[in-house]
């Protein structure tokens, strides 16, 4: 039987498909993933502060983004997600 998924053995890349998803515990000890998130899902809207993988890297602040619609998909690499300022809600990283 052969694979039929076309993305099937290729490497991830910030242009092709997500190939998996983790519900996201916002939490103010960053970083709090051991990989970078490619993209964050909004459940339910709201601001999410979060560190960029950039940012993170160089011991930057981290950047609030404010009334974030349920339902939008943020393309942005992320290392941490925290808890203070984030009300969003259901979120979800891709990668």
């Amino acid at each position: 039987m052969s694979n039929t998924d076309p993305f099937y053995g290729q490497a991830p890349s910030q242009i092709g498909p997500y190939s998996h998803a983790v519900a996201i515990t916002p939490s103010d000890t960053a970083p709090n993933f051991t990989i970078p998130f490619r993209a964050i899902y909004v459940g339910g809207a709201g601001n999410i502060k979060l560190m960029s993988r950039d940012t993170g890297r160089a011991g930057g602040a981290a950047v609030t983004l404010t009334g974030v619609q349920a339902g939008t998909i943020l393309p942005v690499w992320t290392i941490a997600v925290l808890a203070a300022g984030t009300t969003a809600t259901n979120l979800i990283g891709l990668y």
